[in-house]
């Protein structure tokens, strides 16, 4: 499975405000590159903390990249994939609608009654780890379900365990012109962050995008927490 990040950061590598609320970071242009990246994954993962605070629909905006994908007889937009060890997703999500699939990645230790409920709501739920979802596991589940490329969209706490988990091979980071600040506020990696061992990131391109710049980066290894 190929797994690309992609993130938009302030100028001080913060996602969000202390209160994380969405903040516009990038423009028009930058949510076109996003859309494409979306059209040309088989599906799009972010964590449970992206789901409570932003409600994300993630699906495709552009009409022309959804026929696209029917012309190519794949569905219109990607699968939907959120990481959610405790079965926590509401379910009146947006994410939980029929644009799309949806994949619930839960741990043995999430609920059986939030399951069953998911699962009514329609919602593909994969059962990966003890007490937390183990990624290298459910990944492993969704490339026997057919997902070759995977685009993570967030949060800090998700792009931080995928790359303490070796699992990332690209990493598409748009710097905007804006400072967020605060010691509290979500950045790109948060949880208990790297020591000793980071990280191996090879710069591949740079693109001035908006008013910010697109950093694209090769993935060669992992940090040791």
């Amino acid at each position: 499975m190929q797994v690309v990040v992609n993130a938009a950061t302030s100028v001080d590598g913060k996602l969000s405000t202390r209160r994380r609320e969405q903040v516009r970071i990038s423009g028009p242009e930058d949510f076109a590159r996003v859309d494409r990246l979306r059209a040309d994954s088989d599906a799009v993962l972010v964590g449970i903390g992206t789901v409570l605070a932003d409600d994300p629909h993630l699906t495709l905006d552009d009409e022309d990249l959804r026929t696209e994908r029917t012309a190519r007889n794949e569905a219109p937009s990607p699968a939907r994939i959120v990481v959610d060890s405790s079965g926590r997703t509401p379910l009146d999500a947006r994410i939980l609608d029929d644009a799309a699939t949806t994949y619930v990645l839960v741990s043995a230790a999430a609920p059986s009654e939030r399951r069953d409920a998911l699962a009514d709501a329609g919602v593909e739920v994969v059962v990966a780890g003890e007490e937390q979802v183990s990624l290298p596991a459910a990944f492993e589940e969704l490339a026997d379900r057919g997902v070759e490329r995977l685009l993570v969209e967030g949060g800090g706490e998700i792009i931080f365990s995928l790359f303490s988990a070796g699992l990332v091979d690209e990493l598409s980071l748009y710097v905007g012109s804006m400072v967020i600040g605060g010691r509290d506020s979500p950045t790109l990696a948060d949880g208990p962050g790297f020591v000793g061992t980071f990280p191996d990131l090879s710069l591949r391109d740079v693109t001035r995008i908006d008013d910010g710049v697109l950093l694209q980066y090769d993935v060669d290894g992992r940090g040791t927490a």
